[in-house]
């Protein structure tokens, strides 16, 4: 394919893996983040380095952002050095972040106005998928934006599917995160019933894990779990925020999620106890 010019906004836990798989395959990349020391690692694969997004953006083709918080993607876009000071027409804006999805329409809003295309193209699979190149992705926006970057996001990531017009990639995203919270008390609970019952847990994770029980959170956080390797391959205090989010958004639809109500009530107390920077796996200390 043709070797675009890109920018990356954001180079932390899996943002660093992508950029690496776009070194890999020879593209152009400029990178910003907060802190210049994160990037080091990139720029001497490559990777250029600039001062703001705005400045990464300037003879760039194409941005990708995979920033924090609702908060950082709106200062990364229409802040003062934000990427729409250097956007021009025919560029293509792709936001990786999990926002919020009026925020994913306001950007590709704003974007058409300007002749940017932009897509809200969250992702999932956690560090493990950023480094094998493996990521779930979900992409709202126009089908034609979104035919054009596929080249490009199937350097890391494996399952993308088009979901619809602005702010369906992080509906879908809601719909992902949803399903995580729940499950990860199903896996914690599983743990601690099966150390209180004296059973070897490796060997009851060969029987469960490929089962009607199995799942990625089951087969790739519950050994950690087990090794108490709490290490972020997602942020507690980044998933506390996913879901804040979806209950947002649940209460606008008029629905209610009790599950998700719990998830978030337990993982908010983890965040407070100071646990935030931990992998979500770090659940499993609530039942210590």
């Amino acid at each position: 394919m043709t070797k675009k010019r890109i920018a990356f906004i954001g180079t932390g836990v899996m943002g660093a893996s992508i950029v690496k798989h776009l070194l890999k395959n020879g593209h152009d990349v400029t990178v910003y983040t907060r802190t210049r020391e994160k990037a080091e690692p990139l720029v001497s694969l490559g990777a250029s380095w600039a001062s703001s997004p705005a400045e990464a953006f300037r003879n760039q083709e194409i941005a990708f952002t995979m920033v924090g918080y609702p908060s950082d993607v709106e200062e990364v876009y229409f802040g003062r050095n934000g990427l729409f000071q250097t956007a021009h027409q025919g560029n293509i804006i792709i936001d990786m972040t999990t926002s919020e999805p009026s925020l994913a329409k306001k950007i590709y809003e704003h974007s058409k106005s300007i002749g940017v295309e932009a897509l809200d193209a969250p992702v999932s699979g956690g560090d493990i998928g950023a480094q094998n190149g493996t990521l779930s992705i979900m992409v709202g926006g126009d089908r034609d934006a979104f035919d054009k970057v596929l080249p490009i996001m199937k350097h890391f990531g494996e399952n993308i599917v088009y979901q619809g017009e602005a702010g369906a990639g992080q509906h879908t995203k809601m719909c992902n995160q949803i399903v995580i919270a729940s499950g990860m008390i199903g896996v914690c609970e599983s743990l601690a019933y099966g150390l209180k019952a004296g059973l070897d847990l490796p060997t009851v994770l060969q029987s469960i894990s490929s089962g009607a029980a199995g799942s990625w959170s089951l087969s790739n956080l519950a050994p950690r779990m087990m090794k108490e390797d709490f290490a972020p391959g997602f942020y507690i205090k980044h998933f506390v925020k996913d879901m804040k989010i979806a209950l947002d958004e649940s209460k606008k639809m008029g629905i209610t999620l009790p599950g998700l109500a719990l998830a978030y009530e337990m993982y908010e107390k983890l965040v407070e106890e100071g646990y935030g920077d931990n992998g979500t796996q770090a659940l499993l200390k609530f039942y210590k």
